[in-house]
This record gives C-alpha cells, structure tokens and sequence, in this order.
C-alpha cells in the first residue's frame, strides 16, 4: 500500500492496513510514521488536531487526528465502522487524506438570536471552552426540524442560566 493521487478523496491519498486496538473505551489505529509525516506537510502543522478524510474497508469517513500519551492516533467511531468497539484486533483496509476545506459550523440564527436576548447566557457561553462551545454550536446545527431547534435553544439558554442539563451535561 502506498501514496496515490485520487479525485474523490484530495490531491494524495495514503493506503495502509492496520490493526485496531483500543485505548479505554476507544477504539483506533495507528498511522503508520512516513503518512503522518506526508499529512504534517500538507496541514502545515504538527500539533493539534488534523482534520483527515478516507475510507474505512471502502467506506467513507471524515476524522481527526489527534495526539494522545504520545501517539498520534485515527479513532475509529461506531458510524466509521459498526460494532467497532467489539472489533479490536481486526485488520482494516484504510485511505486517508489530509481534509484542506473548512469544517466549521455556522451557529443556527436562532441559537445567535436567544445568545442576544440573554446577555447572562451569552456570557457563560463565551466563557466556556471553545470544544463546549463548538459542540453546542454543531449540537443545534445539525436539529433537522424547527422544532426540534425551538426545543433545544431553549434547553441551551437553560443550561447556560444553571437551570438545566443540555447534550448529556450538568450546568456550566
């Protein structure tokens, strides 16, 4: 497995095939040396995440790299591969591409809007770390129907007032 130009991943694509193992509850792979060298080049960078795309067994997924004891690592989650967890020592055909487009997510105007009304949650949000508020952010962006977002702005503006659990959390 190799290096080779692929159009429907990015300008280069890395095949290698690789074990899973686990660390705690998560499931990963290494990549192997030279690939991580090659995706450093094209990120520009050798510390924090690195957002990858590639094909897991031949289907796609979008990733980060991240650093973790030492060892930067490819986590495999449960919609890259079913049943992953229960999958440690399988061998997995992998692809990975460095991942140049900008994946942030725009907040949902009506999350802006309530942040607006409410100056008090608007400060504890500002204050929180940026991965909270980055999951917030995405939490609400990806609500399909408009009441789905009515009903989790408001748990949002909750739980940054103190009065509520929001995504699985206690109060900030």
């Amino acid at each position: 497995m190799g290096q080779s130009s692929d159009q429907r991943l990015g300008l280069f694509v890395y095949a290698f095939i690789a074990h899973i193992e686990i660390i705690g509850i998560n499931p990963f792979v290494f990549v192997p040396e030279n690939i991580l060298e090659r995706i450093f080049t094209e990120a520009g960078k050798r510390k924090g995440p690195i957002p990858v795309h590639g094909e897991i067994n031949q289907k796609p997924f979008k990733q980060t790299l991240v650093r973790f004891k030492g060892h930067w690592r490819l986590y495999i989650n449960t919609s890259m591969l079913k049943n992953s967890p229960k999958r440690i020592g399988e061998k997995v055909e992998l692809c990975l591409a460095f991942e140049a487009s900008d994946r942030s997510i725009v907040p949902h105007p009506k999350f802006e809007d309530a942040l607006k009304s409410s100056p008090e949650a608007a400060k504890v949000f500002n204050e929180l770390p940026l991965s909270r508020q980055k999951e917030m952010i995405r939490y609400i962006s990806l609500l399909k129907t408009t009441e789905s977002v009515d009903r989790n702005v408001k748990k949002a503006i909750d739980f940054l007032l103190g009065k509520a659990r929001f995504i699985g959390r206690d109060k900030p």
